[in-house]
């Protein structure tokens, strides 16, 4: 079977706080902010990308950031940790610097034979800086310096009570083989993992007895899967529909068409196109400098840009 899914597109979570997030993943992280846009389905909120130089596909973190949002929990049934890609040695550079920006030390730890930097950022959202060789560019604007800074997504950590539902969907339609496994607290940590693809790392966290997440401020809301285009995305909706599963149209967001479906605990995937990407709207130079709009929503702009608080570079 072809394998149409490559790694990630992109991670979406919730934050309360617009200025702070802005400030931990530019400022702290390093990230450029690739797009200033809205929520399609809550345009009063912001959808707020961050990522590499030119958003490529494997580097995006997005937030939804809600005002006022009370505090999630993160646990079971959701993507539990982020993972990012950052150059060996560079950990205790990186545990010094999320210091000074809010950022809450959880581990150091070696998983798989990576060592990695496990912290929260100031919401509570669980990231891991993960020591890996990686010759992805990065965004090289700010104070984070070439030999730290962040290349990407490695992957991300699922929290699940059982493997098999999941397993089912990297392998059978995903493309994922299962590679290592090891003991992680009371459960055990699965890795699954596409060879060759930058953003190809999926951690299954088994164990029935992790308390259940609670989606609010400081979670992820969805996982985004990396097809090439629209067929491949026609083609992989097909194959979930043929395994049982409930998927959405295709939807037009703008920057990439989605499909999206929940697994058996809850957890919502998407599967984004590359096409057509982030400069359909406004030019690599100036990414994120302005407020952009859905179509949809084009004639909200006068009202959003007088709600919608300010965020200060």
């Amino acid at each position: 079977m072809t394998r149409l899914i490559h790694g990630l597109h992109h991670v979406t979570a919730i934050s309360g706080d617009a200025q702070g997030n802005f400030d931990f993943y530019t400022r702290g992280l390093g990230l450029r902010l690739v797009k200033k846009t809205v929520n399609f389905d809550a345009p009063q909120v912001y959808h707020l990308y961050y990522g590499d130089g030119q958003g490529s596909p494997g580097s995006v973190m997005t937030f939804f950031p809600f005002p006022g949002a009370r505090a999630g929990r993160v646990g079971r049934g959701q993507a539990s940790i982020t993972q990012f890609s950052v150059p060996p040695g560079s950990l205790d550079a990186w545990q010094a610097r999320l210091a000074d920006h809010r950022g809450r030390f959880v581990a150091r730890e070696e998983v798989f034979g990576e060592e990695r930097l496990v912290a929260a950022d100031p919401e509570g959202l669980l990231i891991a800086l993960v020591g890996r060789d990686d010759d992805r560019a990065p965004w090289q604007v700010g104070d984070v310096p070439s030999g730290q800074a962040i290349r990407g997504f490695a992957g991300v950590t699922m929290a699940v009570a059982a493997e098999a539902p999941i397993a089912d969907i990297l392998t059978g339609t995903f493309g994922y083989v299962r590679r290592a496994e090891m003991p992680l607290g009371a459960g055990r940590l699965v890795r699954y993992r596409q060879e060759g693809v930058a953003a190809g790392v999926v951690d299954l966290h088994i164990d029935p007895a992790i308390a259940a997440g609670v989606e609010a401020a400081g979670t992820v809301h969805h996982v985004a899967f990396r097809v090439a285009d629209r067929n491949a995305q026609a083609e992989i909706r097909d194959r979930l529909l043929a395994a049982g599963h409930s998927v959405t149209e295709a939807i037009d967001r703008d920057y990439f068409w989605a499909i999206y479906f929940r697994t058996d605990e809850g957890i919502l995937f998407e599967v984004a196109t590359d096409e057509p990407g982030f400069m359909v709207d406004e030019p690599l130079d100036s990414l994120g400098a302005s407020l952009q709009l859905p179509r949809q929503h084009a004639h909200l702009r006068e009202g959003l840009e007088a709600s919608l608080p300010p965020l200060s570079p």
